[in-house]
Formats: structure tokens, C-alpha cells, sequence
């Protein structure tokens, strides 16, 4: 999992800021909602990327933005090596086909008034691979068989399933295609925690049938360790530590990463008891106006002149190991 592999996909200094416009007829931009900041990153074939970090970080436009759901500021994606920021119409079409996305919210992201058979079938109607319906519907039902879900249900509605079963037919929409990279946007936050296990244990078993690549975009980082290979820490649009599961929860290196890791419970009183908890004070400054310098400088316990003064580079500390930090 490491450069020996290829690289699936390259994030090359990938930027995301929505226009803040004031004014009623004659719109005029005031300023920008800073949500994703000049990252880089790869991910390789047959890995999970975990990509962790507070709510409003950026971590799911980060996923949206490499797909092209959302069109990037400034920065490349490759895919492939094809450059997806510059591709449009036809090649675009063509490359989504290998790049598919789970969502957050499964009782929002099924059209309520669509049957199983519409909602999955509808990505083998768009690119043709199923012409008739009759092929749809027996495709569509040995995709609900590999995800677990009843092959008879596909005349169904989403109100009549639970949270967990819905995020299934979510993955089943997204395995239609075939698609070689997929990214999971939260998808599990909403459902119940007996139901996240299950779907966490399902994704990677298909990891494993279908040789997937994940982005696996999630807040508790303890089921990130569970499923990535690698994981990347983001704050406030940037990425600020990224590193193999293993070194990052073991000896992490940014004073954010290790503020995060110690709100993580470990199941054993005796260390619980022991270990040092790092309270982070105030609040996380606003992506419209992001501190100079080192974005964490104003919550960081570490914090000395240089934090306020001078951003971090991205540079590796350790091999395979990146940080952004004066400190270390």
C-alpha cells in the first residue's frame, strides 16, 4: 500500500471556495467560504484512504470535489491519469463511470417515489448496459442479493426499509456500474451503532470481491482505524497530518491529530484512568476568515510565534509519514 502500488487517484493541490455574494440585483463577491485549501494527497489502488476531521472541516466537499460533483477552484485530479478538471461532456461521462459516490444520508439521497429496481437500475439505463427492462430488473436483483438485501424486494419503496437497509441499496446504486474507486461519504453516521458495523463489514467485503478503492470519509475515528489503510486528518481545509493507520494512531506527530486520538475511549480502565486528555480551548475559527499562518495556531497548546506568522509545509517527517507543522 505504499508508492509501490500505482496511485488511482492524485490530488494535486486541490482548492474549493464558494463565493460569498452581497447585494440584490447587482451581486457582488464580498468574500469566500475558504473550504478546502491547496491539499495533495494519493490514493492507491485497492486502498482505503480514511479522510477524518471536525464537522465543517471540509472533508466532504474535499469527496465531491474529486469526483467533480462539485468543480474544484483551482487545483488537478487525476483519475487514471486522465486529468478530471479539465475533462468535460462526453470523456467526463465516460470517467464517472469508474467513480461512484455513497452519500450521508440514506433516507435523503433515495427518491422516495422511485421503486429498488428505478433507483439501481438507473445508472445501467443512462450508460446502456442493460437495455430492456427485464435484463435491469434481474441485474438489479443480483445486486441487492451481494449487498445483502432480499433479490424480491425491487418493487419496493425507500419508506418501506430501515436506515441500514436503504445505505444497502445506496451501495448496490453504487456498485452498478462497476466502478474501481468509490467515495463513502459518512456513510454510516446516520444509522443506528449496531447497523454501522454491518455496513463498515459489507464495504469491505466488497473491497475485497470487487478489488475496490475507497475514500472513506468519516468523524469517529475509531471505526476509521477499523476499515482504512492509510488516513488523513484534516482541519479547517487543510489536510494536516496523513500517514499508514498504524503510525498515525500510534505515535501521532500533529497537536491536532493528537487532541483527536485522545478523545477516543479505550476499553481498559487502568489505561483510561492514566491517560492525558487534550482539551481543546475555544472554538473552530470560521472558514470565511482563516487564521494566518498555521490554521490550528489559536486552539494549538503548542502554539509559538512562527504558528501565527508562517504556514506549515507539507513535507515528510518519517518515511510515509506527512505532517504540516513547525513543531515537529
Amino acid at each position: 500500500m505504499n508508492n509501490n502500488h500505482k496511485a488511482l487517484v492524485r490530488v494535486e493541490h486541490l482548492t474549493k471556495h464558494f463565493p460569498i455574494m452581497r447585494g440584490f440585483i447587482f451581486q457582488k463577491q464580498v468574500g469566500a467560504v475558504q473550504a478546502v485549501d491547496n491539499i495533495s494527497f494519493n490514493i492507491y489502488e485497492g486502498e482505503t484512504l480514511g479522510l477524518v476531521g471536525e464537522s465543517g472541516c471540509g472533508k466532504s466537499t474535499t469527496g465531491r470535489s474529486i469526483i467533480q460533483l462539485l468543480r474544484p477552484t483551482s487545483g488537478k485530479v487525476f483519475f487514471r491519469d486522465v486529468d478530471l478538471t479539465e475533462a468535460k461532456g462526453e470523456t467526463l461521462r465516460q470517467m464517472r463511470r469508474g467513480m461512484q459516490f455513497i452519500f450521508q444520508d440514506p433516507y435523503a439521497s433515495l427518491n422516495p417515489r422511485a421503486t429498488v429496481a428505478d433507483i439501481v437500475g438507473e445508472p445501467l439505463e443512462i450508460y446502456g448496459i442493460e437495455p430492456t427492462k427485464k435484463s435491469r430488473d434481474k441485474h438489479v436483483q443480483e445486486l441487492l442479493r451481494v449487498v445483502g438485501l432480499n433479490p424480491y424486494f425491487i418493487n419496493r419503496y425507500p419508506h418501506e426499509f430501515s436506515g441500514g437497509q436503504r445505505q444497502r441499496i445506496g451501495i448496490a446504486r453504487a456498485l452498478a456500474l462497476q466502478p474501481e474507486f468509490i467515495v463513502c461519504d459518512e456513510p454510516i453516521s446516520a444509522l443506528d451503532v449496531s447497523i454501522q458495523a454491518q455496513v463498515v463489514n459489507l464495504l469491505e467485503e466488497l473491497q475485497g470481491h470487487f478489488g475496490l478503492t475507497y475514500l472513506f470519509i468519516a468523524h469517529d475515528l475509531s471505526m476509521v482505524r477499523h476499515i482504512s489503510d492509510r488516513t488523513a486528518v484534516m482541519y479547517l481545509g487543510k489536510v494536516v497530518e496523513l500517514a499508514f493507520r498504524e503510525s498515525l494512531y500510534n505515535s501521532p506527530l500533529h497537536p491536532y491529530t493528537q487532541a483527536l486520538l485522545s478523545a477516543v475511549p479505550i476499553p481498559d480502565p487502568l489505561v483510561e484512568r492514566k491517560r492525558q486528555r487534550i482539551i481543546l480551548k475555544g472554538d473552530v475559527p470560521s472558514p470565511v476568515n482563516p487564521p494566518k499562518g498555521c490554521r490550528f495556531h489559536t486552539r494549538c497548546p503548542l502554539a509559538q510565534s512562527i504558528c501565527s506568522e508562517v504556514e506549515p509545509e507539507w513535507r515528510e517527517a518519517s518515511p510515509d509519514h506527512w505532517v504540516a507543522c513547525h513543531l515537529v
